[in-house]
């Protein structure tokens, strides 16, 4: 054997497949060494040509600049470029999550109304389709703000409604809660949650419990709303509200709902929706028409048949596509800089402009938003997991 392979010719390395593999590979790696090095030699000339000094000690410093919608404590006179920045990602998550779940139920009502049988219904909802996704987001968000929101009446003419609501071109007012203790409340709020939480984990391990979907809604619901009342009840009800005034040029007090954050929401909403909605049509339609049939046969009627058949066998089609979709939702987010909400991108180029930290802004912006994608993937996943096909 030692023979034969001393006999055998010898193979130049540059024509083994291994070595020529590894050593493409070390080239390439290197390569991106070189324009990584040259990339941060750039940035640092032309930073230290700017007498701009790098780091992120810039994050201490006092913002100075006001915000029109904040979720926490912030004030332009104290508050720091660092605090602006979670701010900005408050708002950001605000809007994700509230257009996740308006996109989703009406995306899921649009899908389901594709496949109806009444022509009305269908074409309505194919009308819908059509409109929505071939007219760019951009346009759609302008839309909604200047020609909607912003054609709302001016201040001196705003709309009272009952209940202390006021309507205007700035804004819904409404009657603001002021609650004795807020730390116990979301306290109380976190417990319910974990408890929600920890509940549907349990019962997703007992057999009765797995498909009675009903009962599960129901005892969430009740830990969700009914807990807290009852706090709120033994704590003597500690609860006032600050209802809004109309003055001279604004209307003070209460809690305002800014119409950018309206037009925001709406744009991303009934837009994702409408990419979600195809989603959801390819699914049911990946059903075989076979088990339809089979559950008409038993006697189920026709929602039945869509909920507990139909419905939980296309979730395997339509959870890939619908991730897509809540990730171009939240990174969509960023163009409401065109409208002036206060997002995180907003608040970034605000920072940067005033501070000058460009790369360090960038940098932190970046990381944000694969933060945000990295965990709705994550979340997804671990459901897609539930829902996967199991090949036997």
């Amino acid at each position: 054997m030692e023979r034969a392979r001393e006999l055998m010719p010898r193979v130049p390395f540059y024509r083994d497949p291994r070595l020529r593999g590894l050593l493409l590979q070390v080239l390439l790696c290197a390569a991106i060494g070189l324009l990584a090095y040259g990339a941060i030699h750039n940035a640092a000339e032309n930073l230290a040509r700017a007498n701009i000094a790098s780091g992120f000690g810039f994050w201490n410093v006092t913002a100075g600049f006001d915000i029109s919608q904040i979720l926490i404590d912030y004030s332009s006179q104290t508050s720091t470029y660092g605090r602006a920045f979670w701010v900005g990602i408050l708002n950001t998550l605000l809007v994700a999550i509230i257009g996740i779940a308006v996109a989703t139920v009406i995306g899921f009502a649009i899908g389901i109304a594709r496949l109806s049988k009444n022509f009305l219904v269908e074409r309505l909802a194919t009308a819908y389709v059509e409109l929505i996704r071939n007219v760019p987001l951009l346009l759609q968000l302008l839309f909604w703000y200047n020609a909607v929101l912003k054609a709302l009446p001016e201040t001196a003419t705003s709309l009272v409604m009952p209940g202390g609501f006021i309507l205007n071109n700035r804004g819904l007012f409404t009657p603001r809660p002021l609650f004795a203790d807020g730390s116990q409340i979301v306290a109380v709020l976190a417990g319910t949650a974990l408890l929600a939480v920890v509940f549907n984990i349990v019962a997703g391990r007992i057999e009765r419990l797995q498909r009675a979907i009903v009962v599960r809604v129901v005892v969430t619901a009740m830990i969700v709303v009914g807990i807290p009342v009852m706090a709120f009840l033994a704590a003597g009800g500690p609860l006032s509200f600050e209802y809004p005034q109309i003055g001279r040029f604004n209307v003070r007090g209460g809690a305002e709902l800014l119409p950018e954050f309206v037009a925001l929401l709406l744009g991303l909403s009934i837009y994702t929706a409408a990419f979600i909605a195809e989603a959801v049509r390819a699914g049911l339609k990946s059903v075989s028409p076979g088990q339809t049939e089979a559950a008409q046969a038993l006697g189920l009627r026709r929602m039945q048949i869509l909920r507990l058949i139909v419905i939980p066998q296309a979730m395997r089609v339509i959870i890939p596509p619908l991730t897509n979709q809540y990730l171009n939702l939240t990174k969509n987010s960023s163009l409401a800089v065109a409208i002036g909400y206060p997002d995180l991108v907003q608040i970034a180029g605000t920072v940067l402009n005033i501070s000058g930290q460009a790369v360090e802004v960038v940098v932190i912006t970046m990381a944000v938003y694969l933060s945000f994608s990295l965990i709705t993937s994550l979340a997804m996943n671990v459901y897609n997991a539930r829902y996967a096909l199991v090949e036997r």
